[in-house]
């Protein structure tokens, strides 16, 4: 068995290095991966007497006079702002907006292809929450949503408070609503194929950042109990004693809410016994152990989703008896990835032209996705759909659109039809 491992192990690594080697060789190639491109023709020279001076006068008076035609007359109800400081890359951390732009770039790409949503990267000079919040309002008239990314918390949910409070218009941070709802998504079907009850379930969650803190949040609206889950920070358990805890505002909140049993300690205490590990921590391998998983309960689910290495390799978490295993990575078995979510969520959004994304419409989100691989089938090795897969992403956008009208945060109302049709022109490639 031994031997197995550590064979699987080196062909990862070699498949992950190849991935490495070929991104600097392709992002130098194409210096980057998006541009601008034309959505109107261009036949003739004379027709930049229409799309410009001085035929573009007339539209610019036309919203002068009402500032909603701005949808009708401009692409600002499909642009979307990707927001970052650089302060926590991906699982890189503190890298600056310059090291952050490939990244926000492939978020971009990721938009159009999977969504049809035009999103820019907004890499800023600046880590003062202030100075990030003015710069958002200052531009938020150009596009119809912003995406908090890749900053550091807890200034992100500072951050995503005030804007959702300051702007009339969508503000979604994606660490913490993308990466919860997806998780509850692939959730939901793990516990269907080990024949367990999200209301029962005890729940260890290692890493207390703004991922997973949303996650908490998200699978208690769905049905957990506050007392069934533990959490875990870089100092050990959240709990009550811990009087340190109280000058973190949201740590703290979860530390009086959570951990009914007042447990103590670290990792190996937090998951004994549990019957589901969501670990959104520091990239591993090693930061979760394999005789850690044994000591959890039967049919154990693990989603080790530190990126660009898991806490546990998938390997190491089934030794250790886990039925079923999930990763952030697209080269293993069940990939929950945030790609998923926010380019149907945003999608949705905006089609119904909605001033916020709620709570609600993330969890139906949630449930959009898990329906269609439900439909499609699930097992221990597919809990969750693929990025390949357009349908879902028409499903879950329409779900999110939907949720929005019946909360009466949506500018445009439509029947489901007319907005799957409106999101199937966006989305589903000829």
């Amino acid at each position: 068995m031994e031997e197995k491992d550590k064979t699987e192990e080196k062909e990862y690594l070699k498949a992950a290095n190849k991935s490495a080697e070929l991104a600097l060789e392709y992002h130098s190639r194409y210096q980057g991966k998006i541009d601008v491109g034309l959505k109107a023709p261009v036949r003739s020279y004379d027709d930049f007497a229409i799309w410009y001076t001085p035929g573009v006068a007339e539209p610019s008076r036309a919203i002068q006079k009402n500032r909603a035609r701005v949808y009708e007359y401009t692409n600002k109800g499909n642009f979307v702002a990707i927001v970052t400081d650089g302060t926590r890359v991906l699982g890189l951390g503190d890298v600056g907006p310059e090291a952050a732009l490939p990244v926000m770039e492939g978020k971009a790409m990721l938009f159009k292809y999977l969504g049809g949503v035009d999103a820019f990267p907004i890499c800023l000079a600046t880590t003062e929450v202030e100075e990030i919040i003015n710069v958002v309002k200052s531009i938020a008239p150009t596009f119809g949503g912003i995406n908090l990314e890749d900053i550091e918390s807890p200034k992100c949910y500072y951050l995503l408070e005030r804007l959702r409070e300051e702007l009339t218009m969508p503000v979604w941070h994606d660490d913490q609503q993308g990466t919860a709802l997806v998780i509850l998504a692939g959730l939901i079907n793990a516990l269907k194929v080990v024949g367990k009850s999200l209301s029962e379930v005890t729940v260890s969650l290692i890493g207390a950042g703004a991922a997973n803190m949303n996650v908490a949040k998200y699978m208690h609206v769905a049905g957990a109990k506050w007392k069934n889950m533990i959490m875990v920070d870089s100092r050990g358990i959240l709990n009550a004693e811990r009087e340190a805890v109280k000058a973190d505002k949201t740590k703290w909140e979860i530390s009086e809410k959570t951990n009914k049993e007042g447990r103590s300690g670290g990792i190996a205490e937090a998951m004994r016994g549990t019957d589901v590990c969501i670990a959104l921590s520091t990239p591993g391998p090693g930061v979760i152990k394999q005789e850690w998983v044994a000591r959890m309960a039967d049919d154990a689910i693990v989603f080790a989703a530190a990126n660009p290495v898991p806490e546990i390799w998938p390997w190491e978490a089934e030794a250790g008896g886990a039925r079923i295993v999930a990763t952030g990575r697209s080269d293993f078995k069940n990939q929950i990835n945030n790609s998923l979510g926010f380019p149907a969520v945003f999608r949705g959004t905006l089609d119904v032209r909605a001033t916020s994304i709620t709570d609600e419409m993330c969890i139906a989100a949630a449930y959009a996705i898990a329906h269609y691989a439900e439909e499609q089938g699930i097992s221990e090795v597919a809990i969750i759909p693929s990025m390949e897969e357009q349908e879902m992403y028409v499903r879950e956008a329409v779900a999110v659109g939907t949720k929005a009208i019946e909360q009466g945060v949506a500018e445009k109302r439509m029947s489901a039809e007319d907005l799957e049709a409106e999101v199937r022109k966006r989305i589903i490639k000829k």
